[in-house]
């Protein structure tokens, strides 16, 4: 059974930081695509950040140059390091697995809040 468990969400000021977790069980993490989504009230779900079996990242635009994705393969993890975060980043953060050659995410964690206060 694939499980993804995300941690690290929280109430943070404007301006703050965040680093947000997801472990891993149950997949052959390594040739997995991970991403960070997120989904704001009223608003479709939209990817934040992916980062590839080989390390390669994606960023959407709104994030680019606050956010770091990064995975530990050894310890199926995969983290969000949110910088300078912004009133409009408040939203629930899913992580979430697709398969090397899925055209979807397969897998998704059950979201972690984090608000950010202006």
């Amino acid at each position: 059974q694939v499980r993804l468990v995300e941690s690290g969400g929280g109430l943070v000021q404007a301006g703050g930081s965040l680093t947000l977790s997801c472990a891993a069980s149950g997949l052959t993490f390594s040739t997995y695509v991970m991403g960070w989504f997120r989904q704001a009230p009223g608003k479709q779900r939209e990817l934040v950040a992916s980062i590839s079996s080989a390390g390669n990242t994606n960023y959407a635009d709104s994030v680019k140059g606050r956010f770091s994705i990064s995975r530990n393969n050894a310890k199926k993890t995969v983290e969000l390091q949110m910088n300078s975060l912004k009133p409009e980043d408040t939203a629930v953060y899913y992580c979430a697995a697709r398969g090397s050659i899925s055209l979807g995410y397969n897998y998704w964690g059950q979201g972690t809040q984090v608000t950010v206060s202006s």
